[in-house]
């Protein structure tokens, strides 16, 4: 298992590592002042601040978020942050992908159904030492029985505590013009997109579509797509792709834009990210060798 540590300003640290065990990202960012703008992704996020305070919008609400609170965001779910105080961000998170997270209800629930995160902020946590235990043992490479059990029972605190069992979205239940255009995004997120195309297709003027789908998404459609863009490109790079190659087939047509766009909405650019793998295959292939 390999970790990937990046440098960037002064004093500023980022980390991310891929565990093939448990099959989750875990990231830490020290050090940061870096503002995310207003994105989603398609896995879950759980992560809790260290250091630094920041404005989180989330769920159409803004919240002032501390050392201590523990964020826990939806596959599709929109958020964005900014520091509040002018101190840098101290920050660690485990990203789980909804297949993964799905198998692990089912172990301890017994139940199929995809759960999902009540509120988004949980203040002032006490579960954090448990969980930052968890992230420490995935940031250090730990293999085995003892991680694993963490794993699962910190998991199962959390779904306990503060999940659902999937009644309701993950994004408020959208009009019918809103999730037409949104399909037609994900089914063609590699090629060229009008404002045009969209406004077709939801049969409204460009600047009624704009307004109905940011007010009931909380993204524009851009911003929509250029996330979608963002994860597929996140996939491709998992596998090896070279980043050039994964901003072409996940629609990007100018690398530098992609490079920026990837830093914007990870932490890291493609190529760091993409190491964090590479250095994972190529650790199974030295183990298989050995066996």
């Amino acid at each position: 298992m390999a970790m990937k540590q990046a440098s960037g300003k002064k004093g500023e640290k980022r980390t991310a590592i891929y565990d093939p065990e448990l099959m989750v990202e875990a990231y830490q960012f020290q050090g940061v002042m870096q503002a995310f703008p207003n994105h989603f992704h398609e896995h879950y996020v759980i992560g809790f601040i260290e250091r630094g305070r920041r404005n989180l919008k989330v769920r159409g609400g803004c919240h002032l978020t501390a050392p201590g609170d523990l964020l826990l965001f939806n596959p599709g779910e929109n958020h964005a942050c900014e520091a509040q105080d002018g101190q840098p961000l101290d920050y660690r998170c485990i990203n789980i992908e909804p297949a993964v997270m799905a198998r692990a209800a089912q172990e301890i629930f017994g139940n199929e159904r995809q759960p999902l995160f009540a509120q988004p902020v949980v203040f002032h946590c006490e579960f954090i030492d448990e969980l930052r235990e968890l992230h420490t043992m995935i940031i250090r490479g730990e293999r085995g029985v003892q991680k694993e059990e963490r794993f699962y029972f910190v998991l199962e605190q959390l779904l306990r505590d503060y999940a659902e069992a999937g009644e309701r979205e993950t994004i408020a239940e959208r009009r019918a013009e809103v999730k037409a255009v949104c399909s037609y995004l994900a089914a063609h997120a590699s090629e060229p997109v009008s404002l045009d195309t969209l406004g077709e297709i939801a049969g409204l003027s460009k600047y009624h579509l704009l307004r109905a789908f940011t007010k009931e998404t909380g993204i524009t459609p851009y911003s929509y797509l250029e996330t979608i863009r963002i994860d597929r490109a996140k996939t491709l790079l998992r596998q090896g792709i070279v980043p050039a190659e994964a901003a072409l087939c996940a629609g990007f047509s100018d690398q530098s834009h992609f490079t920026n766009a990837f830093k914007r909405f990870i932490g890291l650019t493609p190529g760091q990210y993409r190491r964090v793998f590479a250095e994972n295959r190529l650790e199974d292939q030295e183990e298989r060798e050995h066996i």
